[in-house]
């Protein structure tokens, strides 16, 4: 028996209603995941950005960090190089006023006489050299010889050896220099040189640590005082 036209039409009818219902949910599901996944790569693409404009300042601001503490440290540099600049010429005004005090030793002729000895016995010590030649002042030639005699017997005396000591009465120390003797063995290879100079110059050397502290304190930093 053959089917009515009017149900193959209502047939037909809850086909396509089925056919759109299904293409609507499936219309909703593929928007909701697109939603879905573009939220998701959203998101992902702002935090990215986030993360790089992160880095970005905090690189910055490493890099403010480092260039303030480098311009901190020149500029403790140079408040110290400026310090100690200073303090060298300080020290450089102690000696040169020391070195003008030498001069007034010479003003007390036997107490220089006696001195001249000592600084001949000394060098004499230091060279322990048969032949010696004595150059001095031409202004202190007569002191020296008047002495030099005596200063070969005291050093005959401390270490038990004999010495041929000769004045140098061509060749003199210059003239500005404060006083004292220089002593000579082998043609000139060995030299002792007891000026009133380099004799300031020994003791600065020695004495230079312990000014300093005098002058302007102990340094905590110092670790060693030999």
């Amino acid at each position: 028996m053959a089917i009515p036209d009017a149900e193959v039409e209502r047939q037909i009818q809850q086909m396509i209603q089925f056919i759109d219902h299904e293409a609507d949910e499936k219309e909703v599901e593929i928007l909701a995941k697109a939603d879905e996944e573009f939220n998701i790569e959203k998101g992902r693409l702002v935090e990215q950005e986030k993360q790089k404009i992160r880095a970005f300042y905090e690189k910055k601001e490493k890099n403010a960090e480092l260039q303030k503490k480098i311009q901190l440290s020149n500029l403790q540099n140079q408040a110290r190089l400026k310090l100690l600049k200073q303090r060298e010429q300080h020290l450089d005004e102690v000696a040169v006023k020391a070195t003008e005090q030498l001069r007034t030793l010479t003003s007390d002729i036997g107490h220089y006489q006696n001195m001249l000895m000592g600084m001949i016995t000394q060098g004499l010590c230091q060279l322990l050299e048969p032949a010696v030649t004595v150059r001095c002042r031409q202004k202190d030639l007569q002191l020296v010889k008047d002495v030099v005699d005596k200063a070969g017997k005291q050093y005959t005396a401390l270490v038990n050896l004999e010495v041929a000591l000769k004045i140098d009465e061509k060749t003199f120390l210059p003239s500005d220099t404060a006083g004292g003797i220089q002593l000579s063995a082998r043609d000139g290879k060995l030299l002792v040189v007891n000026t009133l100079e380099a004799r300031l110059d020994q003791i600065i050397m020695q004495k230079v640590p312990e000014v300093r502290s005098m002058l302007y304190g102990n340094n905590p930093n110092r670790r060693f005082f030999d």
